[in-house]
């Protein structure tokens, strides 16, 4: 990867599996899709997710993520979009009725929902961005020639230790669902779980500052 004007890979995919691992919105966005509809809902979610890893790899190759550290005003405005966000999708889950809830009801729509949903809740998180912009650039050789071509390396590589884990959540969260689909009542109680925890994280995004 030195050719590539990447230093340390060995240690920064080690550190892409140990960020991975850490629990966070994705992982539970994954987890509670794929627990309520099914593993390929799960996919779905996940591949949302990673797509939206993709579009903040392209936004730190071309400085577009730079505008949220050096502008508040994008900052908030982006913060505030992905918080309300948040806090809409946990407000629909805490208040659906029972029968919206069954997974014949929305296993029609659920891949393409719990894609775009996966997709937005990740591009419009700037603390995202804003990691992206501080974590690929320590793996930058300072020697390199293409620190462009670099960034995009690293970030797709990101990107393939997380989608990797987050198809393993998709098929823990398929086992899920199949218990619930013996137990319909534990299945409201997880939909009112899943809304109130999507609820919190929206709502601390909300009182999130820029770095």
């Amino acid at each position: 990867m030195a050719t590539l004007g990447i230093a340390h890979f060995g240690a920064f995919l080690l550190a892409c599996l140990a960020l991975n691992l850490t629990p966070g919105l994705d992982t539970f966005y994954i987890l509670a899709r794929s627990g309520r509809e099914g593993r390929a809902v799960g996919f779905a979610a996940a591949l949302g997710i990673n797509a939206g890893c993709l579009v903040h790899t392209a936004a730190a190759v071309l400085g577009v993520s730079a505008v949220l550290m050096t502008s508040a005003l994008a900052f908030s405005l982006l913060k505030y979009l992905g918080a309300a966000y948040l806090v809409w999708i946990g407000l629909r889950m805490l208040l659906s009725r029972t029968a919206e809830r069954a997974p014949a009801a929305t296993r029609g729509r659920g891949m393409d929902a719990a894609f775009r949903q996966g997709l937005l809740t990740n591009v419009l998180n700037p603390k995202v961005a804003l990691f992206y912009l501080a974590f690929l650039p320590q793996f930058v050789a300072p020697q390199g020639g293409q620190p462009q071509l670099a960034l995009l390396v690293l970030g797709v590589s990101f990107i393939g230790t997380g989608l990797s884990w987050s198809l393993v959540l998709a098929l823990l969260g398929g086992r899920i669902h199949r218990l619930l689909l013996a137990r319909p009542r534990l299945g409201g109680w997880m939909d009112r779980a899943c809304g109130a925890v999507l609820l919190g994280f929206g709502l601390r995004l909300a009182l999130q500052r820029q770095a």
